[in-house]
């Protein structure tokens, strides 16, 4: 299962972290890992191009965790976006992915 860990300060976003695999098929055919890399790629590459120091990031085997150093609006609203996005995948997936 894909776990979403979100944590937040005075209603922004700080750090969230995304690990795990969702064990809807086999690795390179998991749809469910597929829709998740997609929306959290996306999202930090979107962010970073706008504005490189809002956020760091770090990948390892597990998964990404991503730290917001930016309570700038752009940033938070993209965050927001991939949380609800995640949110959603959850809905339709509740045995391969969960938010927290």
């Amino acid at each position: 299962m894909i776990k979403v860990k979100v944590e937040k300060q005075n209603a922004k976003y700080k750090k969230v972290a995304v690990l795990g695999h969702a064990m809807y098929d086999e690795y390179g055919k998991d749809i469910v890992c597929s829709a998740a890399s997609s929306i959290v790629t996306t999202t930090v590459n979107g962010i970073l191009s706008l504005n490189k120091g809002s956020l760091s990031y770090m990948v390892s085997k597990k998964g990404v965790s991503i730290t917001i150093k930016s309570d700038d609006t752009t940033t938070q609203v993209l965050i927001n976006n991939m949380v609800s996005l995640l949110k959603e995948l959850e809905k339709n997936y509740p045995e391969n992915i969960e938010v927290k």
